[in-house]
């Protein structure tokens, strides 16, 4: 029986899905690697076979192209002419090749390939290309040779991230300028990568590297896999700010789309050889995405595997990502993309309509990661709670090693949008923040990239709204909103971070409580880049109160990380009490206490726990973080003796609690 069903019985009744799940992915795993004669690693070498390649003696490109009748390799250095000289010879399987002299190709060409099948022809930019750029004047897009005569090396070959907790700072290249501009690597590089080492988070989570035309797709309109964005810069900078971010300690995680692609034929790989359905479905219905129109890969063909399974390990190899962050896990594995469905039961994600294929390719992709890097992290999103995401292939699962906690943020915004501030009950809040399956590591968060778009709202703009542009300043009186949001903002936060069982998730600019929307440049806002940067300036002027919020996340990940493993640690709930609207719980020494009451305050209020002194390390009344200083927190605090409970060794803390307030309280004996 697999370690799934064993740790979950009521998982037993769909024992043999489960079961023929791991099979199929034993079967296919076979196939790949020619009944083990080869590893997973090597049959994800296609990028080193497929592109442009410069080898001793010429230039070679190869592609896969079945479809095809005739290729033609076509560029600046030709000018873009059809030529003999540069005709593609059909090898094998489908496959394609061009061998060009040394001198003809030059590092920064523009080149394409010219492909013509029954019926038709176009300019297609190679599958496997690995440098796309756009050309400013004509916004045509174009691969381009990138072979500098001094590669990027690399001082660390191979870095560990620190996963005790991973500690997340989901982050957008182009948007991270304060400038009203697409920012750079190196801007980035320069000055993102400092603040998030001084905030105390231990990994980035890069957005959008994966070419892509579109930018307000915020890169999830991939057409070049193999490309890093050039709006960005160069390969070689993106190296360098990776090198850069390993050298500060900091693990870079990469969001990676392989769960569609864009339509676009021109930028793209859709009818590269002029079929509809080379890497996708031949069925309309299942090629075509109707919610993100885009076009869904076909995981069942081996070449798709080999396409996408290259992909991982070439982003690990070249580039030196510590992991995987795969968007769009429910779209792959539903036949209905997830649409729709309820997931109220076991029963759904077993009896609903499954893409077996999709299960074993991200599987497979799991198990490749782990034996190109054992120290990669992956990372699922996927919203319907399937079980075993987060459990090796070998004991049912899916090989990732985190899910996420997807369930966390809808809880607040349902919080905030429906609930009376006084039925925010710590039951409720218990219960979200950590239910999860016990054999499955999650990364926990309040809100990401997804919360902060046009069309949805942040946290703190939930909490605060208009106020912030009047009340936000310390020159000014405040605002019952303002301090209303301010408090909640960091009690939100703290539950959510310190229940964590495996990392914790923050995008950038909302531990300060970043006050606008993201809005990308489009016809509708006048191609503005006003709403897709960061505000820095916020964060860093005191005279203005974003940087409590900001002071306070860098303390509570301070406190987080003063223990170690901290994820791991028994988290014992101590008190909950929704009348009260006061939660108490401990992990080894550390003792949290909320009061959620928006307006009752408790003195002498009563928690039991372990005998001893306690002392406040961490407490979001303080007004070093905007608050209003209500306790004394110098003053130690000793258990009272309670003959009830003392073959437990336990007694009780009398503590006032504030208002709207949470204090984290260390035992110190």
């Amino acid at each position: 029986m697999l370690d799934i069903i064993k740790n979950d019985p009521w998982l037993e009744p769909f024992e043999q899905a489960i079961q023929g799940r791991y099979d199929y992915v034993v079967k296919r795993e076979k196939d790949l690697t020619q009944n083990g004669n080869i590893t997973l690693s090597d049959f994800a070498n296609g990028y080193l076979y497929f592109g442009l390649h410069k080898t001793e003696s010429e230039w070679i490109l190869r592609e896969w192209a079945p479809n095809a009748v005739e290729i033609y390799l076509i560029g600046s250095f030709n000018n873009w002419q059809r030529q003999e000289s540069y005709r593609f010879k059909r090898i094998e399987n489908g496959v394609w090749e061009v061998r060009v002299p040394l001198d003809q190709i030059h590092h920064l060409d523009y080149y394409k390939m010219l492909v013509g099948w029954e019926g038709g022809s176009g300019e297609r930019i190679p599958a496997w290309s690995q440098y796309v750029v756009q050309d400013p004047a004509t916004h045509i897009f174009s691969a381009q040779v990138w072979n500098p005569p001094t590669p990027y090396q690399f001082d660390i070959d191979r870095f560990k991230p620190d996963t005790s907790p991973l500690l997340i700072y989901e982050c957008h290249i182009g948007m991270a300028t304060e400038e009203e501009k697409v920012g750079t690597y190196n801007e980035f590089r320069e000055k993102i990568l400092p603040r998030i080492k001084d905030n105390g988070y231990n990994a980035i989570q890069i957005m959008a590297i994966q070419e892509h035309p579109y930018y307000g797709s915020f890169g999830y309109h991939v057409s070049n896999f193999f490309a890093p964005s050039s709006r960005f810069g160069t390969p070689d900078e993106l190296k360098h700010l990776i090198d850069a971010a390993h050298q500060m300690g900091l693990a870079v995680i990469m969001d990676i789309v392989h769960s569609h692609a864009v339509k676009n034929e021109a930028e793209g790989i859709a009818r590269i050889d002029g079929s509809y359905d080379l890497y996708f479905h031949s069925d309309p219905s299942r090629r075509n995405h109707s919610a993100w129109d885009s076009l869904c890969f076909d995981y069942g063909k081996n070449e798709v595997l080999h396409f996408l399974l290259s992909n991982c390990k070439y982003w690990i190899e070249e580039f030196k990502f510590d992991g995987f962050r795969f968007d769009g896990v429910t779209s792959m594995i539903y036949l209905s993309h997830g649409l729709g469905e309820a997931f109220t039961s076991y029963a759904d994600y077993y009896n609903l309509g499954q893409d077996g294929d999709a299960i074993c390719y991200l599987t497979l992709a799991n198990k490749l990661i782990h034996e190109v890097n054992p120290s990669a992290v992956t990372i699922a999103e996927e919203v319907s709670g399937m079980p075993g995401l987060a459990l090796k292939s070998e004991a049912g699962g899916y090989g990732f090693d985190y899910r996420l906690a997807m369930n966390i943020p809808d809880f607040w915004i349902k919080m905030i949008k429906e609930r009376k501030d006084e039925d925010w009950h710590p039951t409720a809040i218990w219960w979200e923040t950590t239910n999860r399956r016990a054999d499955e590591k999650t990364i926990s968060y309040v809100e990401s990239h997804d919360q902060a778009l046009v069309g949805d709202k942040t946290i703190i703009f939930r909490l605060i709204d208009a106020d912030m542009y009047w009340f936000m300043s310390k020159l000014v009186s405040s605002s019952h909103l303002v301090d209303r949001g301010i408090a909640l903002h960091k009690m939100i936060r703290l539950v959510t971070a310190t229940t964590i069982n495996g990392g914790y998730l923050n995008f950038m600019g909302n531990e300060f409580g970043h006050p606008e929307w993201i809005d990308f440049p489009r016809e509708g806002n006048g191609w503005s880049y006003k709403y897709a940067r960061r505000q820095w300036h916020l964060a860093d002027d005191h005279n203005l109160k974003y940087h409590y919020l900001g002071d306070f996340d860098k303390a509570m990940l301070r406190l987080i990380k003063s223990v170690p493993d901290f994820q791991a640690t028994p988290i014992i709930k101590i008190w909950e009490k929704d009348g009260d609207n006061v939660l108490a719980y401990m992990r080894q020494d550390l003792l949290f206490v909320f009061n959620f009451h928006p307006v009752t305050s408790f003195s002498d209020y009563g928690i039991l726990v372990p005998q001893g002194e306690y002392k406040v390390i961490l407490d979001t009344d303080n007004p070093d973080f905007g608050g209003f200083g209500l306790n004394d927190d110098s003053i130690p605090h000793f258990t009272q003796f309670d003959p009830l409970y003392a073959s437990d060794n336990k007694g009780w803390l009398k503590l006032y609690l504030p208002a709207r307030t949470a204090f984290v309280m260390k035992k110190v004996d």
